[in-house]
């Protein structure tokens, strides 16, 4: 999350003591997506299928610029959706009053979470004794966020939501990031997969799609798939169809891609929707299960877009 949430986390660390848990935040998190799954929403795809609602871009924080990730970007979308706001951009209640403004009374925030490892002070003793590294514990921090929607008297200037793209740009954007990623990409056939053992991507033509936006949003999950090869951020491929493991990437293919399409201005749509039962059954027995495969989508995502950055020169995402 941001620097200035930190101190507190760093000062708990070094008097060795754990932030005490007021509920287990994987299971809470975890039941708010499946509640989402279970009634047939996608909370990847859906903050743009209702009038007024924000348009397609990663959630990010008003005030530094900086986008969430993770499971967190699953959450925020989920609260545009529920609460209609127009606005992809969140403040602490510190931080809308450090812009000029307040959050207006009455209004709810929404519990985002940040995570990060502390040394118990037994186990650095112990470490100290047997001259070893000692273990970090893993452990979630939650914060609430406030869309700037629900604020009132923000200084102009913050971080804003980007202009929407015209249809007519969309394809470009979509090609160069194809392009730069340099992935052996063959057009050809009926069928969209990611050989991994042949490190390739297969998609059909365009004129294959009943949308030609569709093309885009196809190649994006299977590029998604592309990043886990070993060579680049080594995902585990060996799942079998129906397996836990398969359903855990493909999951990670459908959120890397909404990923992708959101900040490239894509709307982003379910590329495999009969995979909602399997993905379900995962999230019901590993209540981490979403927060690792958000993580995994975000670094994928983030792996393309650096591409694209790259081969562009400037830092920026090439238009």
């Amino acid at each position: 999350m941001r620097a200035n949430n930190r101190p507190r986390a760093r000062r708990n660390v070094a008097k060795g003591v754990a932030p005490k848990p007021r509920t287990n935040l994987y299971d809470e998190v975890t039941a708010r997506i499946v509640a989402e799954l279970e009634a047939g929403r996608f909370p990847w795809v859906q903050p743009w299928r209702s009038a007024g609602a924000a348009g397609p871009a990663l959630p990010r924080n008003a005030l530094t610029g900086r986008s969430y990730s993770g499971v967190n970007v699953l959450l925020l979308w989920g609260a545009c959706i529920q609460q209609g706001h127009a606005s992809q951009s969140w403040l602490t209640f510190r931080q809308a009053l450090e812009a000029g403004g307040s959050v207006r009374k009455g209004e709810r925030g929404v519990t985002v979470v940040y995570a990060d490892r502390f040394i118990p002070k037994g186990e650095a003793e112990r470490a100290a004794r047997e001259d070893k590294n000692a273990r970090a514990v893993p452990f979630l921090k939650r914060f609430t966020v406030f869309n700037v929607a629900q604020c009132e008297g923000l200084r102009p200037g913050l971080a804003s939501d980007p202009a929407p793209l015209p249809d007519r740009e969309i394809v470009p954007v979509a090609e160069a990031l194809i392009s730069a990623c340099g992935a052996d990409l063959r057009i050809g056939g009926d069928k969209a997969y990611y050989a991994p053992s042949a490190d390739f991507v297969a998609v059909p033509p365009q004129p294959a799609f009943f949308e030609q936006i569709n093309y885009y949003r196809t190649c994006l999950h299977e590029l998604t798939h592309w990043t886990g090869h070993r060579s680049r951020l080594a995902r585990d491929f060996s799942g079998a169809f129906g397996s836990a493991p398969y359903a855990r990437e493909e999951l990670v293919a459908e959120m890397g891609s909404a990923f992708l399409c959101a900040a490239l201005g894509i709307v982003p749509t379910v590329r495999h929707a009969d995979y909602l039962a399997g993905w379900i059954d995962l999230l019901r027995e590993d209540s981490r299960a979403i927060f690792r495969a958000a993580s995994a989508a975000s670094k994928a995502a983030e792996f393309l877009l650096a591409c694209q950055r790259e081969q562009a020169g400037d830092g920026r995402v090439a238009a």
